[in-house]
């Protein structure tokens, strides 16, 4: 369907900069831009010394993860506008995501717009693709003795020392935060979250204690304190905590309350608190804990949620990609210095930054004209759209990507059990493998199978064996993981296929 803004885009004089400036962006920000990109390399040609027209037409690029045009677009706009310091961030980031060097980009960036988080960020992050990764840590660290209380800078610090292999000290910049600033809430809130992700939950009953004793009592303390007690398995300290909660009203507290019912053994009266939330705008989250429950309790609307054997798709791509050989040696380079997130199911390997698919090597470009085709070919199998269904949706195009990353997993590494909610439709594709894997299914991926802090006694309802150019294709709400490998190298790219705007 057309949207307004590309008929106003269609509509307007081919005179007027001004008109088709407004209606492109309009258009653009309405995620129309494959309707949109024609009229508006139209616009460029007709108006070529207007940088707003460049920059437009780098953002319909850029959204279409074709990002060598939209690098192109947008050194145009900055050379006709030096001073804007939304084009000089725009330019700065499309290299990033290009693959490109893009850290003299963001200094120049960070000149024009000296206080902007978004900017900041984005320069530690080119700085770390760069492999720069003390240099990050260390600016970060200077920014952060001016303003210790810059909260996105803490959450960065702790994460790029993680990344650097530091577990014990790795958020100890919220101490200068919080000796600084101590009756802030928002910045004890932000240091529990953060030990939150670490699964450090010892240290965010601390973190509370300490916050309480500085700032007095607070629901969000409550709230963390509840949270932590709920994942340790203290059940009737938990329960307690979550009654003097009162009504549930954010879907990430509902999912935290469902993780408590299924771990404390009551499947049943979680989904009956579960399907008050399916309404929700963020049901996402909510699906895999009814996933689990309805099986645990022999619900057949299970069957109907993820028992459908074409919601899964195993498909072997190899010979549409020019050399699988190539395309690992490119990845393992784009590897290197990056190590296991903070906040992702990566156990023994490394992660990349940032959406794969977006760089402009050919390899990788192949490789995503590749996927997109076996996805199109996976969404066209898929059954009918069901009302309330998270899968079955009824507009299914067009295909973009929510992010896309590679994994490289040696030794025993392996992806716990989990879920990507923000997704539509995840995956899997095998780029190497060991030459054995060992016994059994020693590297496979499973579904089905919840979080095993969960401590449920569900089995994965399929394991899938992996092949060098095989894509597995999945409902992002399933649970998913891996069984551990003996030795050598498992190298993949993954990605979540965005859930069209319904």
């Amino acid at each position: 369907m057309t949207g307004e803004a590309v008929l106003r885009l269609r509509m307007a004089s081919p005179d007027d900069a001004d008109a088709l400036y407004a209606a492109g962006a309009m258009a653009v920000k309405q995620g129309l831009e494959e309707e949109a990109l024609p009229v508006i390399e139209a616009a460029v040609e007709r108006h070529p010394a207007d940088p707003r027209l460049w920059q437009v037409l780098g953002l319909a690029h850029r959204l279409r993860e074709d990002l060598a045009p939209a690098v192109a677009a947008f050194e145009k706009a900055a050379a006709l506008a030096p001073a804007n310091p939304l084009i000089a961030h725009s330019l700065a980031r499309s290299l990033l995501e290009a693959g490109l060097p893009a850290v003299e980009r963001f200094e120049r960036a960070l000149a024009l717009a000296p206080h902007n988080d978004a900017v900041i960020l984005g320069l530690l992050a080119a700085k770390f693709a760069e492999g720069r990764l003390d240099e990050a840590i260390a600016d970060v660290e200077a920014r952060l003795a001016a303003n210790p209380a810059w909260l996105s800078g803490q959450a960065s610090l702790s994460r790029l020392r993680w990344l650097k292999g530091e577990r014990e000290d790795f958020t100890s910049g919220f101490e200068q935060a919080v000796s600084r600033e101590p009756r802030d809430v928002l910045i004890w809130r932000e240091w529990a979250d953060t030990l939150i992700y670490a699964e450090r939950y010892d240290e965010v009953l601390a973190i509370v204690a300490r916050g309480r004793a500085a700032a007095g009592d607070h629901p969000i303390f409550d709230g963390l304190e509840t949270i932590a007690r709920a994942e340790k398995g203290e059940t009737e300290v938990a329960d307690r905590l979550f009654a003097g909660l009162g009504r549930i009203a954010h879907v990430g507290m509902a999912v935290r309350y469902l993780r408590h019912l299924l771990r404390s053994g009551r499947p049943a009266e979680a989904g009956r608190f579960g399907e008050q939330w399916l309404g929700d705008a963020e049901a996402e989250s909510v699906w895999p804990y009814m996933a689990a429950a309805w099986r645990l309790t022999g619900d057949p609307r299970w069957q109907a949620l993820e028992g459908d054997e074409r919601l899964v798709g195993v498909y072997d791509i190899a010979d549409a990609i020019p050399s699988l050989g190539e395309l690992a040696d490119r990845l393992r380079a784009i590897h290197h210095g990056f190590g296991q997130p903070l906040d992702q199911s990566v156990r023994g390997g490394s992660q990349t930054d940032g959406p794969i698919f977006s760089r402009i090597e050919p390899e990788i470009r192949a490789l995503r004209a590749a996927i997109v085709a076996a996805v199109e070919r996976h969404i066209a199998r898929l059954p009918a759209a069901q009302r309330g269904h998270p899968s079955l949706i009824g507009k299914r195009a067009p295909v973009r990507f929510a992010g896309s990353w590679s994994v490289r997993l040696t030794g025993a590494g392996f992806h716990a059990n989990h879920v990507h909610p923000q997704g539509w439709i995840s995956s899997a594709f095998y780029v190497a493998l060991p030459e054995t894997m060992g016994g059994g299914e020693q590297g496979w991926l499973k579904l089905g199978e919840p979080e095993a802090t969960l401590g449920l006694d569900l089995a994965p309802f399929r394991t899938i064996e992996p092949r060098p150019g095989r894509l597995v294709l999945f409902p992002s709400t399933m649970w998913h993981g891996t069984l551990p490998f003996a030795e050598g190298e498992r190298l993949t790219v993954a990605f979540d296929v965005a859930r069209p705007p319904q």
